[in-house]
């Protein structure tokens, strides 16, 4: 099977909703329309930060995607790039996740952006043994709070 990473476009939201649906299934969270159309519009708005690609297999059929943004480093004075999500259907997990990796590592550098973060859920073990391959772990203890 070979697999194609592209951006997102306008006519793909029914295929990438169902991956979507996948990755909060994964996450264990729950989905709403609400939500989801939120989403898509952030992604679909030129305008907005979020930016996304998904990989499509031979058939057509999506197996993959990544939603990412730029931000800026404040003690390096440059934009690196961020990707918030990272999704692939368990059958092509390694290699459509270092396709998609591979892809926001080119668009980031298109881009002249300087460095490309992600985090991942402490406990998805089999994730980490691939990010380990493409990137290095950081000091960094991530917070968050309600607001």
């Amino acid at each position: 099977m070979s697999v194609q990473v592209r951006p997102l476009g306008d006519k793909d939201f029914f295929p990438w909703l169902g991956l979507f649906e996948g990755y909060s299934e994964f996450n264990k969270s729950d989905l709403t329309d609400e939500k989801a159309l939120r989403v898509w519009s952030w992604i679909i708005d030129k305008n907005h930060d979020l930016d996304g690609a998904v990989a499509v297999d031979d058939d057509g059929t999506f197996v993959g995607f990544t939603l990412y943004r730029a931000f800026p480093r404040t003690l390096s004075g440059d934009v690196g790039l961020f990707i918030d999500d990272l999704f692939v259907t368990k059958e092509f997990r390694e290699p459509v996740s270092q396709s998609l990796l591979d892809f926001a590592r080119d668009y980031a550098k298109a881009h002249n952006y300087r460095k490309l973060q992600w985090v991942s859920t402490s406990d998805d073990k089999a994730t980490q043994k691939l990010y380990d391959k493409v990137g290095s772990r950081t000091s960094w203890v991530t917070y968050e709070a309600e607001v």
